[in-house]
């Protein structure tokens, strides 16, 4: 008796979902909305004089719970833009075969070097395909303009440091609205 009882039930779940329309997002066709801060890959930028930002403080290779970050410093050498000495980066690797996308990486960096991009990271075919080396970083970095720099990110998980800007066709929320905290969007 028991059985019949659970098939029943089962049977009207069944037949309750029948009738509701599909929720499936044919993807090429169709894009999904995502949350403003969905965020999916990574890039390495550029500073605003066009030298490399990264300083290789290897504070991104510390602070990664997952320790998929590996950055190998080249020493000091001159700036061929300012002409000062500073710290340059030989090499940086990201593997995303175990990345939690945490986000810690781009919190910790100085000099905002890292970002994180809401655009969709292109599908891998192989483990390769999910190992992010200094030039495919640097080839995301024309991807930047869809999120901006690691202190955008620091604004918007942070009140204090300012509001973010605002994107086009969005208006700005009422004065002392903290966008974030009220949920403001």
């Amino acid at each position: 008796m028991g059985y019949f009882i659970d098939t029943a039930r089962a049977m009207a779940v069944t037949m309750r979902n029948v009738f509701r329309p599909p929720t499936t997002v044919q993807y090429p066709k169709e894009d999904r909305v995502r949350p403003e801060r969905y965020r999916t890959s990574f890039a390495l930028v550029h500073d605003a004089s066009g030298d490399e930002a990264c300083i290789a403080c290897l504070a991104c290779e510390r602070i990664c719970p997952s320790r998929i970050i590996t950055v190998k410093p080249a020493g000091k050498r001159e700036s061929p833009v300012t002409g000062k000495k500073r710290n340059y980066l030989e090499d940086l690797t990201l593997d995303l075969n175990a990345c939690i996308f945490c986000e810690l990486c781009v919190q910790v960096c100085p000099t905002d070097a890292l970002i994180m991009l809401r655009e969709l990271a292109k599908p891998a075919l192989s483990r390769e395909g999910l190992f992010l080396s200094m030039e495919r970083l640097y080839a995301n970095e024309s991807l930047a303009h869809s999120w901006g720099t690691g202190s955008r990110l620091m604004e918007m998980q942070d009140p204090k440091r300012g509001l973010p800007a605002l994107e086009p066709g969005r208006e700005a929320p009422p004065q002392g609205v903290d966008p974030i905290a009220d949920g403001v969007s």
